[in-house]
């Protein structure tokens, strides 16, 4: 396990986690994520540290608003969320980690637009 520092595009909001050094991503294709890019990585509560910009993060929900998804009030990155899929963890997007922590990214097709059936799949 490595420490893993992320942040949004202005760093008003930065975090890190621990986790692996060879990470996974759920490349989901819903309405949100693949008008965003986002790729999902997949962290408990407890492994997951805001350290900066609480206060810059603005929330938006839609559809059945289970999820919390958290934008940068300044840049508009939404460099991690709490997802519907696991509710006790948080989502963060890969594509907002900081480069020197990790050695491979495998990334993984999720069917968002199929939601119910891909989650059964996925069993996590």
């Amino acid at each position: 396990m490595v420490l893993h520092k992320g942040s949004c595009h202005c760093n008003k909001v930065t975090f890190e986690f621990n986790g692996p050094k060879n990470l996974k991503a759920l490349d989901c294709n819903c309405s949100i994520c693949s008008r965003l890019g986002y790729l999902h990585i997949i962290v408990p509560k407890n492994e997951f540290s805001l350290i900066r910009g609480k206060a810059m993060l603005t929330e938006y929900s839609f559809n059945t608003g289970k999820a919390t998804h958290l934008f940068c009030r300044n840049c508009g990155i939404k460099s991690f969320y709490i997802p519907r899929s696991h509710p006790t963890c948080y989502s963060v997007n890969a594509r907002c980690l900081h480069p020197k922590t990790w050695n491979s990214i495998k990334i993984e097709p999720f069917d968002g637009l199929n939601w119910e059936a891909a989650k059964a799949k996925l069993g996590d």
